[in-house]
């Protein structure tokens, strides 16, 4: 019982050892499928998955082969990692407070407003760079075009992605008769083009479409942090009861100085022996 927790510490990290694998690669595969390309989500989770890695791998050697200075490395590193999680997750509960999009009276999909996110969220969509780069990944994963063909019809039985009701069609507040807009109370009214490469793509409908993707990612990725950071705490408890064990090893009490009061010496017992050293020394 005395290396239980070496040999449970040493197996959770080896499964979170083998686990960082696929979180790499999630990383790596969202950095290509993603069809909003969001960085704020794909680099925490590479920088995530390769902090597992190591971190992990310094627990596993630690705790399996009682080396005292490797788990020491691994419990700084866990403390660390916890703090900057659990600063994280309220962060990301944070920015996605709001959001959501307004119901459309008779269609089964949302649209979405710009005034409705959280001032980091629009701040972030409205930068020049950020937008001209996660325009070019939402046309280029031609979203749009898997709709371009429906009918009335469909738009009045089928959902829509908030990145398609956004960014796919105008407001359904907008009338358009032959000669241009009719009645608009809407200035995305105006910005709609019918032409494929244009569409709303410069609305505010659509930068708002696209935070309701990110928020919703965001969402889904603080909730699984809360069960990250729950499993990190218990890891941690273990660990440090491991690296008692360590050091208890490489002490010469391994199983702890015995601490009866009856064996320990008296007050004067080291006074008595230096003396006698002394004297011994002299003649």
């Amino acid at each position: 019982m005395y290396r239980f927790s070496n040999s449970v510490i040493g197996c959770l990290n080896l499964l979170t050892l083998l686990a960082s694998v696929p979180i790499i690669g999630g990383g790596l595969w969202m950095s290509k499928s993603s069809a909003t390309c969001e960085s704020s989500l794909q680099t925490p989770l590479l920088v995530l998955g390769f902090v597992v890695l190591l971190v992990s791998l310094a627990g596993f050697v630690g705790a399996c082969f009682n080396v005292a200075w490797a788990l020491w490395l691994y419990l700084l590193v866990m403390l660390l990692l916890i703090g900057t999680l659990l600063g994280l997750t309220a962060f990301g509960f944070a920015v996605t407070a709001g959001g959501g999009g307004v119901q459309v009276p008779g269609r089964p999909y949302h649209e979405y407003r710009l005034d409705d996110y959280t001032g980091w969220l629009r701040r972030r969509i409205t930068e020049r760079q950020y937008w001209k780069a996660a325009m070019a990944c939402v046309v280029g994963s031609k979203t749009c075009a898997k709709i371009a063909l429906w009918t009335p019809l469909d738009y009045l039985q089928r959902d829509l992605s908030p990145i398609q009701s956004g960014c796919c069609k105008p407001p359904t507040s907008c009338t358009y008769g032959a000669g241009g807009v009719v009645m608009a109370q809407d200035e995305d009214c105006y910005r709609w083009n019918n032409a494929a490469n244009m569409l709303c793509y410069a609305c505010d409908s659509c930068k708002a479409g696209v935070l309701e993707q990110v928020r919703r990612d965001w969402h889904k990725l603080s909730v699984l942090n809360v069960v990250v950071l729950i499993f990190l705490i218990a890891i941690y408890t273990i660990g440090c009861c491991a690296f008692r064990n360590a050091r208890r090893a490489e002490s010469e009490y391994p199983y702890e100085e015995n601490r009866m009061s009856k064996i320990r010496p008296r007050w004067d017992y080291f006074w008595w022996r230096w003396l006698r050293d002394r004297r011994e020394q002299l003649y």
